[in-house]
């Protein structure tokens, strides 16, 4: 489902979403919009796609609670998969995008332990890296969605990283097949995601960051 259909949708039904996840699902939409409007670039697509994605799982916690990103993850993956009734998650990961989703986990630029080793904080990656791999074929032939789903968005993190902090050069060609693979890869995903939510609209999906202050 596209942008233009989840928001016709979510127009249909914001009355009966709680505020909080109204918002959540309004600004991950929008995010979603505005990497449909930059759709020709690689980098700016990735990364409006990413912040919408972000929208939709990131929550305010109190400071003794704070969990880490792979954490948050987690938990959110569970509760999407187990709502996801219609094995929607399924039918992406291993009949429409199963190809680019294996160039992703072979691709060692996109694995955190590879430049861990570069920057001298590990002695060794290939081997975390072949496991993750294996592991990550595993999850693929024996159809576990969290767990796939886990190392996917792990992967895109790396990249995530890469451009949001300034580590890989704009239209570079040295990073073109992981950008292009995470931009696909998210194009489908996260509109997903957004529509899971919305058809469950009585869900928690816990405190969002940066909540509207009326002036």
């Amino acid at each position: 489902m596209n942008f233009n259909k989840l928001k016709s949708k979510f127009k249909e039904r914001k009355l009966y979403f709680a505020e909080n996840n109204a918002i959540r699902i309004h600004r991950a939409i929008s995010w979603l919009e505005s990497s449909s409007d930059v759709k020709e670039n690689d980098d700016l697509t990735f990364i409006g796609l990413w912040i919408s994605f972000n929208a939709c799982y990131a929550v305010q916690m109190p400071k003794d609670e704070i969990l880490s990103e792979k954490e948050n993850f987690r938990v959110f993956l569970k509760k999407l998969v187990k709502l996801d009734t219609e094995k929607r998650f399924y039918n992406l990961l291993w009949n429409q995008f199963s190809g680019p989703v294996r160039l992703l986990i072979n691709n060692q630029y996109v694995f955190k332990p590879f430049w861990d080793f570069q920057r001298g904080e590990i002695k060794d990656w290939k081997k975390q890296f072949d496991q993750s791999v294996e592991e990550s074929m595993k999850y693929l032939s024996t159809q576990k969605v969290v767990d796939l789903l886990e190392v996917v968005l792990d992967r895109l993190y790396t990249l995530r990283n890469q451009l949001v902090h300034g580590g890989a050069t704009y239209k570079s060609e040295v990073n073109r097949s992981q950008v292009i693979d995470g931009k696909n890869i998210l194009s489908m995903l996260v509109p997903l995601i957004i529509e899971i939510m919305m058809d469950n609209e009585y869900e928690d999906w816990g405190e969002i960051y940066y909540p509207v202050i009326s002036t």
